[in-house]
């Protein structure tokens, strides 16, 4: 395999595309066939293994990436790895950095990782208080929209009018409420932080980008990624790039980068696609569609996008590319 896999240019090669990648995440895991985390966790993870050559150490928040990446007595993972509770992730990690720091390691880079329940509910406080801090720590977040794990429940990062076990639309409910949920990267910028970024697996280049130059910038930093996740969405298991890729044509899903809480970057959306075609091909959508459909379900996500594109500047302001 070359550097010009799937005709990249060389300069442009993805660290995926490569012979010699990290293969931090190895072959051997229970994730489920087309998993958009365990794509995500692979692709962040080589990037920083990368990026630091080597010298990093892993906090794994409990949660769909722990349960099928480590099965004891087997672990798919090839570095320094810890598991954590569900909501302590980021104060773990934060005492891995002091750990290394009191032993003069500081060429030794901390990560800690998990899903959108560890992060976006359970682990907030510690993760705020990590950002507090400004510990030298990078949390990365894997964002599949859900408690993928436990029977696919609510988490305050499930879009709205979705449905879940715990939001299932009937005569009187449409599915989740759109006025819930919590926006992380924007909480993670109020606490101006040297970095704050969105990736997806639609942009492996973009993601590895990100994660490459978030690993070796001192203080805290945070990374949300965007993971399809076909079990939880209900779509084909071959499709879950494709889906990633509509999110981000759509506006539903912003790649930006801050620093200090100010907006410094933004890709920008090259081929625009409505918001039904990213929704009418998940079955966690199918309710707002078809004869029964409620009146005007699908303008409340096009009215998210439209404000996305306008407050990142994804049309033309700010551009990284």
């Amino acid at each position: 395999m070359s550097d010009l896999t799937l005709g990249n240019k060389s300069s442009k090669a993805t660290l995926q595309s490569l012979c010699n990648r990290p293969n931090t995440l190895t072959s051997g895991h229970r994730g489920c066939q087309g998993c958009g985390e365990a794509l995500g966790a692979r692709c962040a993870i080589d990037a920083a293994y990368h990026a630091a050559n080597g010298k990093i150490v892993v906090v794994n928040a409990t949660g769909c990436l722990e349960v099928f990446s480590c099965c004891f007595p087997e672990n798919s993972w090839r570095v320094p790895w810890l598991h954590s509770l569900f909501g302590n992730a980021p104060a773990v990690a934060t005492g891995v950095a002091a750990a290394m720091r009191v032993q003069g390691k500081s060429d030794v880079r901390v990560i800690a990782h998990g899903g959108d329940g560890s992060t976006v509910d359970i682990g907030m406080g510690c993760l705020s208080g990590m950002f507090d801090r400004n510990d030298d720590v990078l949390y990365i977040c894997y964002d599949n929209q859900a408690y993928m794990n436990t029977g696919v429940q609510r988490s305050g990062a499930t879009p709205p009018l979705a449905r879940t076990a715990t939001t299932l639309p009937n005569k009187f409910y449409i599915g989740n409420d759109p006025m819930s949920g919590k926006n992380v990267p924007l909480i993670a910028m109020a606490h101006g932080i040297p970095y704050v970024a969105t990736a997806s697996i639609g942009n492996i280049r973009d993601l590895e980008e990100k994660v490459s130059r978030a690993i070796n910038i001192r203080g805290s930093k945070y990374v949300h990624i965007h993971v399809p996740c076909p079990l939880g969405w209900g779509y084909p298991t071959s499709e879950t790039v494709k889906i990633a890729k509509l999110a981000i044509r759509c506006g539903l899903f912003p790649l930006f980068e801050a620093e200090n809480g100010k907006l410094v970057g933004s890709t920008l959306i090259e081929d625009p696609i409505p918001v039904e075609d990213y929704l009418r091909i998940q079955r966690r959508f199918a309710h707002l569609f078809g004869k029964s459909a409620p009146p005007g379900a699908a303008g409340i996500f096009q009215k998210i996008a439209n404000e996305n594109i306008e407050k990142y500047r994804l049309d033309g302001g700010i551009s990284d590319d």
